[in-house]
């Protein structure tokens, strides 16, 4: 399967700069973010991907959208696959507004609030990150999933800290944290 690291956010352009939490709750994509995303979209195109899939942060459905656009596939939410809430920019929008601007996609199965409401241990993370590994291990088509995700939840899973908008070839069945090489970085 493909992980990709949402593209550049908001909180993302402050960040990398001050190395401070700016304050920014659920931000979304930076212009430098869609073209970074644009560009890794352009690598997966005849790949075999089958199945896209995103975290339920604005960030990385906007990321799964302009995917999906390029792929022609439609995007699923899956908030096991979210970031490791550290910063303010891990508190999520509710459903009902995530609902409200992008219709098309089903939120049904999320409650209101579905992002942890305190912060979340790396222990807690991990477990996540093997819940997903065991059930994708078992996914009879892994192979062609594609999977929109953050950078705490890539690092649990590979062991590999990635730039936004990188994709990560991915094994289920290697060890845990393991199984990723990184396919490519964006160079916009």
């Amino acid at each position: 399967m493909i992980l990709i690291r949402h593209g550049q956010s908001e909180f993302n352009v402050v960040y990398g700069v001050t190395r401070q939490d700016p304050g920014i709750i659920d931000p979304g994509l930076t212009e430098l973010g869609r073209q970074q995303v644009a560009a890794t979209a352009r690598t997966l195109a005849g790949r075999g991907a089958h199945t896209l899939v995103a975290s339920p942060y604005r960030r990385a459905i906007q990321t799964a959208l302009i995917v999906g656009e390029a792929l022609n596939l439609s995007v699923t939410i899956d908030p096991l696959i979210g970031e490791r809430a550290a910063f303010t920019c891990d508190i999520g929008t509710p459903v009902s507004e995530l609902a409200a601007l992008w219709p098309e996609l089903d939120f049904t199965h999320l409650p209101e609030m579905w992002w942890p409401d305190i912060e979340e241990s790396e222990e807690s993370l991990d477990l996540r990150g093997r819940s997903f590994r065991d059930r994708m291990r078992d996914h009879h088509a892994w192979d062609g999933v594609v999977i929109v995700t953050h950078w705490g939840f890539i690092r649990t899973l590979t062991g590999h800290k990635v730039g936004n908008g990188t994709a990560v070839r991915f094994d289920p069945h290697s060890g845990h944290p393991g199984g990723g090489t990184v396919e490519s970085i964006p160079d916009v």
